[in-house]
């Protein structure tokens, strides 16, 4: 791989010039491609086709727990709040039973080599609420010794105890809640969450054998100042997590109703909010992390800058991993997986839910099957993300294409970046440099070819 890789220059002049809204390419085509005609029936004649050939991917697991006691202003997931933890009792029983019809669709000795829990908050459910999921997942699945077994994790809710639970039952990975440390920030989006709290789940996690710990700061909160951030970033690098995501709030109230409690006057101006990104990777640098991409942040040695090193970095729903082979199992409300060339979302909403399981009828609502040209931009969009570079001759082999003739126009608008200094272009490859690592998701949307057809910018975050 290119030594270069981790390299990054911040050029806040060229952000600002070229910042606009687009996907955080998660998948591609993104969720909201997604059609109803996609259905449960479909699924389950991709399921069937798994192991044609008798050759099946190992795979991933993502459970959805949706349960939040506390609302989060800034939040954008699709989350339940209430107090009512019989709630998580009845959403369990059905999260088993869901489990237990996609186990019999996919067939025996399934092999899980990924599993994560993510939320909402996934330790709303009890010490034995996730005992039983996790005997369930035994019952049904054969989870590898070295798996990646991730949770995340709200450490206003969680005690000692249920972090030597989560170890116990095999969880070896943690992702914590931040955002930031400061009170007047807190207050502005409805989180008060002190530093003792986090740094006592940390040393928890740690005590308890977790090989990763993860945190989770967000840029561009109400009330945010870089003096202020740049105290949290102290704290949060002295805590020694092995891995860090930085993301840019994006305030789109629109779309969300809990930001519609923030008062848009107490956002960071733009400047400010560039000032502040600026601040977090000269410090996370100069710390010792390395950029993954996307807002990430890693230590040399932690897994995922080991992948991007090797080439075997991939990206998914649940963000940068390192298992790129897998077809993805999603469970739980909305959850979105991954099968062959397919995706597949569940029901947003509790009721309907609960409703198709009733039914006997896994709980699908929507999802795609894609074509051999999504096939081809999905790769190359993965290429960019996770390595910053991409072998034409690859993709020529791999796909049965021309990439110079079957990308002309893609290309003639790559130049204009190429100007601008953000990537280098041969007749061999596309090259990212380190000024255009910041701005990756302007040069994957060039490949996007729904952008090109359907002008929906307004509906994506910004890119910064």
């Amino acid at each position: 791989m290119d030594k270069t890789v981790n390299q990054l220059v911040v050029d806040l002049e060229l952000i600002r010039r070229l910042d606009k809204n687009g996907p955080r390419y998660t998948s591609y085509p993104t969720a909201d491609r997604f059609v109803e005609a996609f259905n449960a029936k479909t699924y389950a004649q991709w399921v069937a086709k798994r192991e044609i050939g008798g050759i099946a991917r190992p795979l991933s697991l993502y459970i959805h727990i949706p349960f939040c006691n506390t609302l989060c202003f800034y939040c954008a997931c699709n989350k339940v709040i209430t107090k009512d933890k019989s709630k998580a009792g009845e959403y369990v029983r059905y999260l088993i039973k869901e489990m237990a019809m996609q186990a019999m669709l996919l067939g025996p000795d399934q092999v899980i080599e990924q599993l994560h829990f993510g939320g909402g908050t996934p330790t709303f459910l009890s010490d034995d609420e996730i005992r039983q999921v996790m005997a369930a997942i035994r019952q049904h699945f054969k989870l590898v010794e070295d798996g990646e077994y991730s949770i995340e994790i709200d450490p206003r809710k969680v005690s000692d105890e249920t972090i030597a639970l989560l170890g116990e039952v095999g969880f070896n990975r943690i992702s914590i809640g931040v955002q930031d440390f400061d009170a007047e920030v807190q207050s502005a989006v409805n989180r008060i969450q002190s530093e003792e709290e986090t740094l006592r789940v940390i040393h928890a996690a740690r005590a308890n054998g977790f090989k990763s710990v993860s945190i989770d700061l967000i840029y561009g909160l109400p009330k945010q100042t870089l003096k202020g951030f740049g105290v949290t970033l102290d704290k949060v690098i002295a805590a020694n997590p092995d891995r860090l995501s930085i993301y840019n709030y994006a305030h789109m109230p629109t779309l969300f109703k809990p930001q519609r409690r923030i008062h848009e006057e107490d956002l960071p101006a733009p400047q400010v909010k560039l000032d502040i990104l600026d601040m977090a990777v000269n410090k996370l640098t100069k710390a010792g992390y390395v950029y993954i991409g996307m807002d990430h942040f890693a230590k040399p040695e932690d897994e995922l800058a080991v992948a991007q090193r090797q080439g075997r970095l991939h990206r998914n729903f649940q963000g940068y991993s390192t298992h790129s082979d897998c077809d993805l199992v999603a469970l739980g409300l909305s959850a979105i997986g991954k099968i062959g060339p397919t995706y597949s979302q569940n029901y947003k909403e509790l009721e309907d839910y609960y409703a198709a399981l009733d039914r006997d009828v896994l709980p699908i609502m929507r999802g795609m099957e894609l074509n051999a040209d999504d096939l081809v931009r999905r790769a190359i969009i993965q290429a960019l993300m996770c390595h910053f570079v991409l072998a034409k001759e690859t993709f020529n082999s791999a796909y049965q294409i021309d990439f110079d003739r079957y990308f002309a126009i893609e290309l003639k608008e790559l130049r204009e970046y190429e100007r601008e200094g953000l990537l280098e272009i041969s007749p061999q490859s596309i090259k990212v440099t380190p000024k255009g690592r910041m701005l990756i998701r302007n040069i994957c949307m060039v490949f996007d070819k729904y952008l090109r057809t359907r002008q929906e910018h307004a509906l994506y975050s910004k890119v910064i």
